[in-house]
C-alpha cells in the first residue's frame, strides 16, 4: 500500500512540474485571479487566453519571444 502511495506522489509529481514547464498552468491560474478579483467579469476561453498570450509576446521582445 505505500509503494502505491509513493508511486502515485511521484505521478502527480510529475504531472505538475510537466504543467508548469509547458505553460499549462498559467490558464488555470488566470481563471482563478479572474473569477476571484472580478466575479462578474466573462473570463476569456482558452483559445482566447492563448492568442492574447501569444500577441502579447510578440509585440514586446523582452517578453522572450524570439526567432532564433
Amino acid at each position: 500500500m505505500e509503494a502505491v502511495r509513493g508511486v502515485r506522489r511521484a505521478v502527480d509529481w510529475v504531472r505538475w512540474y510537466v504543467r508548469e514547464v509547458s505553460g499549462e498552468s498559467v490558464y488555470d491560474r488566470y481563471v482563478a485571479h479572474a473569477r476571484a478579483h472580478a466575479p462578474g467579469a466573462t473570463v476569456m476561453s482558452r483559445r482566447e487566453f492563448e492568442h492574447s498570450r501569444m500577441d502579447a509576446r510578440e509585440a514586446d521582445p523582452r517578453e522572450g519571444f524570439r526567432c532564433c
